[in-house]
């Protein structure tokens, strides 16, 4: 049996979305959307231009990206308070989209980007599709996945070092 961030997980029957969680962190994890419920909540009300069906507006909720991958353990070098700049999240959909973001763009002490795992969309519940990426401060849709199936947190290296 896998074990999560927020502890065993139940065998289901049904099939049911889990997004990994993996890379440089202390507690790698396979989660649920029912799992991610467990975080605070928060609500954004989002408007992106998407290239193919003009504007769009939605609702979401879900907890934030930092809480969940703070949980998780980062490896940060905990002495060195910009350790965390050189690292990236990574995060794939089940369609194989992806995006990159930098931990910086989320975390409290730089940029404070309120992104979610968006649990649920305009009130309907993504538990079989999986959550989705949101960024509400992106003008652009580019980086909104849809049915995230990974996330990977990577320290990267300097090559210069």
């Amino acid at each position: 049996m896998s074990q999560s961030l927020t502890g065993p997980l139940t065998e289901i029957a049904d099939p049911v979305t889990r997004l990994s969680l993996s890379g440089d962190l202390a507690r790698p994890a396979r989660l649920t959307v029912a799992e991610l419920r467990a975080w605070p909540q928060h609500r954004a009300e989002v408007a992106f231009e998407c290239a193919t069906s003009g504007i769009q507006h939605h609702r979401f909720s879900g907890p934030r990206l930092y809480d969940v991958l703070s949980a998780a353990g980062p490896g940060f070098d905990p002495v060195r308070r910009k350790d965390r700049l050189r690292f990236l999240i990574a995060v794939r959909g089940a369609d194989g989209h992806h995006a990159v973001l930098s931990w910086a763009e989320i975390d409290p002490d730089f940029a404070d980007a309120p992104v979610l795992l968006g649990l649920t969309i305009d009130d309907a519940p993504l538990d079989r599709a999986g959550p989705q990426l949101v960024l509400p401060q992106d003008r652009c849709g580019a980086r909104h996945i849809s049915g995230i199936h990974a996330i990977r947190v990577d320290g990267g290296y300097a090559p210069w070092a």
